[in-house]
C-alpha cells in the first residue's frame, strides 16, 4: 500500500525544471506534466483517507493528486468551503471546482453561498458554477438579474472573476434564445476579451463571438439527418 512520502517521492521525481518555469509565469508553484501526474493518481481510484492526507501537506502536486482522487460527495459545505479558501494556487482552484465541487450535491447550495462573495477568486467559483446552472438546470434562476450584474460589474471586475461571469455571458447567449440579443449586445458593449490571443481553429472567449460559434454548431448539429 502506497503511502503520502510514496507519493510525494513519485511526484518529486516527475519534477522538470522547464516545466516549473513556465508554470510559474502562470502562478502554478510545481514543474509536473499534468499527465504524468493523472499517471500517478490512477491506480488509487477513489481514496478519500488518502486525499485528506495529501490535501494537509499543502503541496500544490500532492494537492491535485489528491483531488483526483477524492469523493466529493464525502465533503460537507463547511469542508469544501476552507478548501476553496485555502489553496491559492491556480490549478489547485481550477480543479478543485471542476472535479469536486461540481461533483458534489452541495454545489448550488455553495453557489449561492459564495456568489456575493468579497473575496473574487470564491466569487468567481460561483459564478462558474452558475454557468452550469444557466446550460443545464436554468429553473429558478433570475436571468434577467444575472445580466444586469454582469453589465454593471463584469468590466472592473478582477481576472479570475471576469473570466467566469464572461463564461455566464456566452452560456446564457448559447443556451437561451430570448435572451441572447440582449447577451451579445452586453458583451459588445463592454468589449472583454475582444482581444483575447486565441489559435487558430480555437474559438475567441470573446462572448460574441463565442455565442455565435456555439450557436452555429448546435444550430448545425440539429440539422443533421436523425436529429
Amino acid at each position: 500500500m502506497s503511502t503520502v512520502d510514496d507519493v510525494i517521492a513519485e511526484l518529486a521525481a516527475l519534477e522538470d525544471p522547464r516545466m516549473r518555469a513556465v508554470n510559474e509565469k502562470h502562478g502554478d508553484d510545481h514543474g509536473i506534466n499534468l499527465t504524468k501526474l493523472r499517471a500517478v493518481a490512477k491506480p488509487f481510484k477513489t481514496d478519500q483517507r488518502l486525499a485528506l492526507q495529501l490535501w494537509a501537506t499543502g503541496q500544490t502536486p500532492a494537492r491535485l493528486v489528491a483531488l483526483l482522487v477524492c469523493s466529493p460527495r464525502a465533503f460537507d459545505a463547511d469542508e469544501l468551503d476552507t478548501m476553496m479558501r485555502d489553496p491559492r494556487v491556480p490549478k489547485v482552484t481550477d480543479w478543485f471546482v471542476n472535479y469536486v465541487v461540481k461533483k458534489s450535491p452541495l454545489a448550488d447550495q455553495l453557489r449561492e453561498r459564495w456568489f456575493d462573495d468579497p473575496d473574487p477568486v470564491v466569487a468567481a467559483a460561483a459564478w462558474s458554477l452558475t454557468s452550469v446552472r444557466v446550460a443545464k438546470r436554468p429553473e429558478g434562476l433570475d436571468v434577467d438579474a444575472l445580466l444586469d450584474q454582469i453589465e454593471r460589474e463584469m468590466k472592473d471586475a478582477p481576472a479570475a472573476l471576469q473570466w467566469s461571469m464572461n463564461e455566464t455571458l456566452a452560456q446564457i447567449g448559447i443556451y437561451h434564445p430570448a435572451y441572447r440579443a440582449r447577451a451579445l449586445e452586453i458583451g459588445e458593449k463592454l468589449q472583454v476579451l475582444a482581444d483575447y490571443p486565441t489559435s487558430p481553429g480555437c474559438t475567441s472567449p470573446f462572448a460574441p463571438a463565442w455565442i455565435g460559434e456555439m450557436v452555429r454548431r448546435r444550430e448545425g448539429a440539429a440539422a443533421l439527418p436523425g436529429r
